[in-house]
């Protein structure tokens, strides 16, 4: 698997600083690497592109103004993201869009778009039980997060 995100001490230096919550909180690092891990895990049936799925976990939520009611947040992360692209990290300008595209829609309940995208979205609702909701198949964007394996395992890892 993919780890070059989570391995870029620069990119993370730079998102933690920024980063207004608690960086051990329910949007904080833990519901990352939770993201990361479902999205990789459904990129290996979808055919998502790894590199935007791995830095949508780190951005998605990192412009969040509170855990709460922020229907701004996912416009402000694709604007970080776009604001670092190309100094902390590299990426090509369709994915940058697909990255941003992710970000602004993440938590608006859609369920069609670019596999890439709908990846990125289903990544992170499969993380809905670290808040104690069980994720609905029929929310779910993609075959592969509906499959009743991958959907246990995401509900496992993320209730530890």
């Amino acid at each position: 698997m993919p780890s070059g995100t989570f391995t870029n001490k620069e990119l993370m230096r730079v998102v933690r600083r920024q980063f207004a919550l608690d960086w051990k909180g329910i949007h904080g690092v833990s519901h990352w690497v939770r993201v990361r891990e479902n999205g990789l895990v459904l990129a290996e049936s979808t055919g998502a592109r790894t590199n935007v799925v791995e830095l949508f976990a780190l951005f998605h939520d990192s412009r969040r103004a509170n855990d709460d009611h922020d229907p701004e947040h996912g416009e402000r992360a694709a604007a970080f993201a776009k604001s670092l692209a190309g100094s902390v990290f590299d990426l090509d300008p369709l994915d940058l869009e697909l990255l941003m595209e992710a970000c602004r829609g993440h938590s608006d309940g859609h369920t069609e778009g670019e596999i890439t995208v709908l990846t990125c979205w289903d990544a992170d609702r499969l993380d809905l039980g670290r808040i104690g909701i069980q994720p609905d198949p029929l929310r779910l964007c993609t075959d592969a997060a509906r499959e009743p394996d991958v959907l246990e395992q995401a509900i496992r890892r993320s209730r530890q």
